[in-house]
């Protein structure tokens, strides 16, 4: 792989990467070195928009001053015990979080992806426990297009041919349903081995897919009916991206098992939450379920400031604004390359058309030269998901970039 990036520091620390880092990424050819706020800074000094934040990772902005002092404090005191001790942080934590969102218990843990596994080995068990399904029947419904992950149990529930080709065998007990369909929810419910329903409340990978209003609801009111758990993955859509704390809470709906996960941290460090009630996280038992890092002093310490820094400075609302005008605006270009613009809060995304199949690739890499980074997901779609600090007039400079970026498309 051969970059134009001659007489820079890039080409030098992409060299790197390509002989000595596995080949399971296609990034964009920029080498960050630095970033704040909405900002971020190549290593020759070019300074850009943000418009991926870490996949939703970083929603307070990068380096928040309020997340990283509290980091750097805990971690010269205490980083890691291992769950085999108690720490002061642990608890403290978990009275936060579960207040925080309304549930009685938390199991912390480190990854995304180790959430959404957390999350159906409690539905299994509490269908085994609670709703009486026979040993090794339980079944899990995922809808089609999710992402939650690439570990063997993600890759199981996946429509990308990308994610699961030569990786099998899958990981029994999973079966597909369309997304935004509920008869075909409905229809999945009827078998009584159904433990639990994991769905993204909007499909973040899948290209920022929104399903109709009340989808939620009619998701929720089909779980209550058929004793079926629904498991919420907000780790993309939680946390003041889409305009309030949880993407559920546009519906008013609660699930029973909440996942979150990358702005948990706000892009310091890995944390992951899974909340649920008694009935569900009381099925664990010592030994079941854990992680070395899970619960760490530093992740619980930082998580917690993470979360109050998204409440004290009003995150959701700014999200809720912002979003709105940046929609606006970019129907507003009225441009024959822009299909059609879609998103809720800052959780955004364009569908690009245009005969070339590289052209969101392309047009991603012109948005870079200008100032701009995002990235395509499945082709022809691109996020416009930026921290959720950005200003209206750091918006409107941003759609003047991607106005003048077309025009390599044009």
């Amino acid at each position: 792989m051969t970059f134009n990036t001659a007489g820079s520091e890039t080409a030098k620390f992409l060299d790197l990467e390509e002989r000595y880092g596995a080949h399971n990424y296609h990034p964009l050819p920029v080498v960050l070195q630095k970033g704040s706020g909405v900002f971020l800074w190549d290593v020759d000094g070019k300074r850009y928009y943000d418009f991926l934040s870490g996949y939703s990772a970083i929603n307070q902005g990068h380096c928040h001053p309020r997340i990283i002092n509290v980091l750097v404090d805990q971690a010269q005191k205490l980083t890691l015990t291992s769950r085999a001790f108690h720490n002061n942080i642990l608890g403290e934590y978990c009275e936060y979080i579960t207040k925080f969102f309304g549930y009685e218990k938390v199991l912390p843990m480190n990854t995304g992806v180790e959430g959404g596994e957390t999350a159906i080995k409690l539905a299994r068990k509490w269908g085994y426990m609670n709703k009486g399904i026979a040993d090794n029947e339980a079944k899990i419904i995922f809808a089609e297009h999710n992402f939650w992950g690439r570990t063997l149990a993600a890759i199981s529930s996946s429509t990308d041919p990308s994610s699961y080709t030569n990786f099998g065998p899958y990981m029994p007990g999973f079966e597909l349903v369309p997304f935004n369909n509920l008869p075909a929810l409905e229809k999945s419910f009827q078998d009584k081995n159904v433990a639990a329903f994991m769905v993204e409340p909007i499909q973040g990978e899948a290209g920022v897919v929104i399903p109709d209003d009340n989808y939620l609801k009619g998701v929720r009111d089909l779980c209550d009916e058929y004793n079926v758990l629904f498991i919420a993955d907000e780790i993309q859509t939680g946390l003041a991206r889409t305009g309030k704390m949880l993407a559920c809470d546009h519906e008013n709906v609660r699930p029973d098992i909440l996942i979150l996960g990358k702005a948990l941290s706000g892009g310091v460090l890995p944390v992951s939450a899974v909340l649920a009630d008694d009935e569900i996280m009381l099925n664990l038992k010592p030994g079941e379920h854990g992680s070395t890092y899970g619960g760490n002093p530093l992740a619980c310490k930082v998580a917690m400031e993470a979360l109050q820094v998204l409440k004290d400075e009003n995150m959701a609302e700014n999200a809720e604004q912002m979003g709105e005008l940046l929609r606006n605006e970019l129907v507003n270009i009225n441009s024959s390359i822009i299909q059609s613009v879609r998103g809720k809060g800052l959780l955004n995304a364009i569908v690009v058309n245009h005969p070339d199949p590289n052209a969101a690739w392309n047009f991603c890499i012109e948005l870079m030269k200008n100032g701009l980074l995002a990235k395509p997901t499945h082709g022809d779609k691109i996020r416009f998901a930026p921290p959720l600090i950005i200003t209206k007039e750091q918006i409107l400079d941003c759609v003047e970039i991607i106005k003048r970026s077309l025009k390599v498309l044009e």
